[in-house]
């Protein structure tokens, strides 16, 4: 679990970096702008001003992201829905199935949740991904991730981690096309 908190601490602090502060110092520059135009060229200022507020709006929602990623809402929306959203985010072509008779403790949720971010955000452009969630054996948490694409090592390591860390197991397939095949388990009193 370590190594996959380590890289997500990493990864986000990357992404404040280059997403979020590079936009804040963006709209630091044009608000500036925009303040000296307002005399000289109002209608220039008007169009800069709209232009601010779209990247504000754009600043806002990777915020928002990035929250989710800190914790997600599993608590306020169903685990299918918050898995959903995430691919929509992520712009992958994507099918999620989770079909549970009980709640599950948050920690497996979440650490399902990371992983499969995780897997959406290096599966590449045009791919594919599919995720099953069920009761599995003896109250267990089951799942089963495929994915069009072999380029996922990093991501595998992390979710292993994480499965392993909550005393499951994982399975890995390569298939020829190239498709990646990930089944696990995860005891429910994790």
């Amino acid at each position: 679990m370590l190594v996959a908190a380590a890289a997500e601490r990493r990864r986000i602090e990357r992404d404040l970096h280059e997403g979020v502060q590079q936009h804040l110092v963006a709209l630091s520059v044009n608000l500036q702008l925009a303040r000296e135009l307002m005399d000289a060229e109002p209608a220039a200022a008007k169009t800069l001003l709209a232009e601010i507020e779209r990247d504000v709006q754009q600043a806002l929602g990777e915020t928002a992201q990035l929250a989710e990623r800190i914790y997600p809402p599993l608590d306020e929306v169903s685990l299918a829905t918050t898995l959903r959203s995430a691919a929509v985010r992520a712009g992958v072509r994507a099918s999620v199935d989770v079909v549970v008779r009980e709640r599950y403790p948050s920690e497996i949720a979440v650490a399902l949740y990371w992983s499969w971010l995780d897997v959406l955000e290096h599966v590449g452009d045009g791919a594919s991904a599919a995720l099953q969630v069920r009761d599995g054996d003896d109250g267990a948490f089951a799942f089963e991730l495929v994915a069009d694409s072999d380029q996922l090592d990093a991501a595998l390591v992390r979710l292993h981690d994480r499965v392993e860390a909550l005393g499951g197991q994982v399975r890995v397939h390569v298939d020829p096309g190239p498709r990646t095949r990930v089944k696990g388990s995860v005891p429910s009193a994790a």
